[in-house]
């Protein structure tokens, strides 16, 4: 018998591409019924279509929503029952009048109460709280809180990467872990990839728990990989508490080359809320541990004389809202008479994008801060592809250009701000394990508000008019880059 190669290779790859274009009929099939936003259905769709093969791969390893098939449920943790009594407790609380006596505080009380009912985030009332400003400050007074530890650490971070940052991280802790104070770190398997095995070998040896967050030993073959924790959270002693936007990462300190300083914001906090960050880490420590740590010493709710209303919010993957999102969305919904963000990737999803135009056009001043340049280029023109929608709507928008500005900071009235880890970008508000912490204070939101329009004089305004003249390849960057936003 004399076999026609020719013909046995025609009918193989004939069949193969059938099998090829039922898989992505279902693939499609699949992502319609997920029932996601229109956007982001039809950019998955264009994406397995247009792009053979490296479509499928994508959606494979980038497209599976996690948030409805729920990586883990909080249900689980029957010992957190009394965080949803409290929880309740406070909001029959926020319907008597008498329960926030500022009539500005109080006109806020939408908020807390969405906070409340999406993420069970506690209002805690009795907090002193100090902005940090950029790397020399934060890190400053990380390392001087963290070398009076005396019971135990808990951190929690998205980059930990080898250098003179993360070596004196190390020598604090392994200090403090030889004085019997009980050390745990959770970092993340995607963005602290170069930490180096002798790094956590070397704090393993003196009895310091430390665990990936979703470790990724091969990236093409995982489909988790779009789900990072993008947390940045320090508790010490359960007094204590650190969150923000710095990483444990020199060029957090000490600025990109052909880019200029890097701007951030964090916040210190002592009081009842560090018990609230004490949650979001437990919770994940549950998460990747499976261990559940009842001890009353970890949430001693642990008061000041100072008084600051202040309410910590988290979402993720494992939660049943978008709830940084839902607050964003409430807070300028409310707005009266301003709103300020500063955001180092600005790509908000249709609703806040109509909220922001629509608070603009109703006379409401809001001004969004965004780098000149940035330390990624797919999503720095997805950023860009927003702003003429938005300088039509009356909103100002200004480019930082001192150096990189990394704050994901927003005040609204000068009365409620936030300060966090997520970005106004839809990977923040669906995809990333993220925290934030909403400020019910005048006096802390004017003073995030000076530091913002005091980076504004280290900015450029754009002008509409002029803004339209942008070359016509910048503008296809932009649409590109826009298709892809939902995805990023």
């Amino acid at each position: 018998m004399v076999f026609n190669w020719n013909e046995i290779w025609l009918y193989l790859f004939g069949a193969l591409g059938i099998i090829y274009m039922l898989t992505i009929i279902f693939t499609v099939i699949v992502v319609i019924l997920e029932n996601r936003s229109p956007q982001k259905t039809i950019s998955w769709i264009l994406v397995l279509i247009l792009l053979p093969i490296i479509g499928l791969v994508c959606y494979l390893v980038f497209g599976q929503s996690y948030r409805k098939q729920k990586m883990f449920s909080l249900k689980e943790l029957g010992d957190l029952k009394w965080l949803e009594t409290l929880s309740h407790n406070q909001k029959g609380k926020l319907e008597k009048s008498n329960f926030l006596k500022d009539e500005c505080i109080h006109e806020k009380k939408n908020v807390m109460t969405l906070l409340l009912n999406n993420s069970k985030a506690l209002l805690t009332g009795q907090n002193k709280v100090h902005i940090l400003n950029d790397g020399e400050e934060t890190f400053s007074e990380i390392f001087n809180t963290l070398r009076k530890a005396e019971d135990h650490i808990h951190l929690e971070y998205y980059i930990i990467e080898d250098g003179e940052l993360a070596n004196e991280l190390h020598e604090i802790l392994i200090d403090r872990a030889k004085a019997g104070v009980e050390v745990r770190i959770i970092y993340d398997g995607v963005g602290s990839w170069k930490l180096s095995q002798d790094y956590i070998d070397s704090l393993r040896k003196v009895g310091v728990k430390i665990h990936a967050f979703l470790p990724v030993h091969f990236p093409i073959l995982t489909n988790r990989i779009n789900y990072r924790n993008h947390r940045k959270i320090i508790v010490v002693d359960g007094k204590t508490a650190f969150v923000g936007g710095l990483n444990f990462a020199d060029r957090y300190k000490n600025g990109i080359p052909d880019i200029g300083i890097w701007r951030d914001t964090h916040l210190k906090i002592v009081g009842e809320a560090a018990s609230s960050l004490q949650i979001v880490f437990l919770i994940d420590w549950y998460f990747v541990r499976q261990e559940v740590l009842l001890d009353e010493k970890y949430r001693p709710y642990f008061k000041v004389k100072e008084h600051c209303l202040l309410q910590i919010v988290s979402s993720g993957a494992d939660s049943d809202w978008a709830s940084i999102l839902q607050a964003y969305f409430s807070a300028i919904t409310s707005a009266k008479q301003n709103v300020y963000i500063s955001s180092p990737y600005f790509m908000p999803n249709g609703s806040l994008l109509m909220a922001l135009k629509t608070a603009a056009m109703s006379g409401v001043d809001i001004k969004v801060l965004i780098p000149k340049k940035s330390d990624s280029t797919m999503t720095f023109y997805g950023t860009l592809s927003y702003i003429e929608e938005l300088l039509e709507a009356g909103v100002k928008i200004y480019f930082y250009k001192k150096g990189f500005n990394h704050s994901k900071i927003m005040m609204v009235d000068g009365v409620i701000s936030t300060v966090g880890t997520a970005n106004m970008d839809i990977r923040s508000f669906e995809q990333n394990f993220e925290v934030n912490a909403l400020i019910y204070d005048e006096t802390i939101t004017l003073e995030l508000r000076a530091r913002f329009l005091k980076d504004l004089e280290d900015s450029e305004a754009i002008d509409l008019l002029t803004w339209q003249t942008r070359s016509k390849s910048q503008k296809l960057k932009e649409s590109l880059a826009r298709v892809f936003t939902p995805l990023l």
